[in-house]
């Protein structure tokens, strides 16, 4: 049975698909910079902001000295951006914090931080991988074929897709291999902090390892985000396969 989630303001939701429905399109009624003018809706930001810290905070506080407002920002990282909530407090710092995290009310566990850890070492490569494609071999209008469908899809409605293995594989045989499989030392990973929207390797030199090690194994294809039904067969045969060189 879905569990109920209920803030601090009163605010109560049915289930979590719902609670985060509701700051899903809460976010979409604000533009990037735009502050947060509504009361009801501080007041249920600020609610989430309190069962992050209860909840989710490994101890670093979102709140700190206090919430001033809210806004959209876009948030920017190595070959990727996404807009989201930020928190200015009383003392006009400011954090970012995560709607979705917030509602599900766990910590990111070790391995998916070093996982996101590892996707940020190899980011940008995937993003000139995608690029290179679509400047080299779309149609004249810009172009190509879905690897798994064979429809035509443009470069925003494309993504560059690990066929085999998937990248969570890559990701485990590199823990592997670096005798890692039950813990990853401490100090190896950013710590959380004001602004840091995503985690990384703390040695560039270890960030560079894991990079090799991906490429290495990676066997990538073109695929569209929005995909109609298929089947299995279509999906498990890589008919245009892209490997770093």
């Amino acid at each position: 049975m879905a569990k109920s989630i209920e803030l601090s303001n009163g605010r109560i939701f049915k289930t979590k698909k719902a609670a985060k429905k509701h700051f899903k399109e809460m976010l979409a009624r604000y533009c990037d910079g735009e502050h947060v003018q509504d009361i009801e809706d501080h007041s249920d930001l600020s609610a989430l902001l309190e069962r992050f810290d209860l909840l989710v905070s490994d101890g670093f506080s979102k709140i700190g000295s206090g919430i001033k407002r809210f806004e959209r920002r876009l948030n920017k990282g190595d070959g990727w951006s996404s807009s989201g909530f930020w928190v200015v407090r009383v003392d006009d710092t400011s954090t970012d914090f995560s709607y979705p995290q917030a509602v599900d009310g766990r910590p990111k566990s070790d391995a998916e931080e070093f996982s996101n850890a590892c996707y940020n070492a190899v980011s940008r490569d995937l993003l000139r991988m995608k690029q290179k494609q679509f400047d080299h071999f779309s149609d004249p209008d810009g172009l190509i074929a879905c690897d798994i469908t064979g429809c035509l899809v443009a470069y925003s409605e494309a993504q560059l897709s690990h066929a085999h293995p998937p990248f969570g594989i890559i990701v485990n045989e590199f823990r592997k291999l670096k005798g890692w499989e039950d813990a990853v030392p401490p100090g190896t990973l950013t710590a959380s902090t004001d602004a840091q929207i995503s985690t990384h390797f703390i040695d560039e030199a270890l960030a560079q390892e894991f990079l090799n090690f991906h490429h290495s194994r990676a066997i990538l294809r073109i695929i569209a985000k929005e995909r109609p039904p298929f089947s299995m067969s279509d999906a498990s045969t890589v008919k245009r396969p892209l490997r770093f060189e």
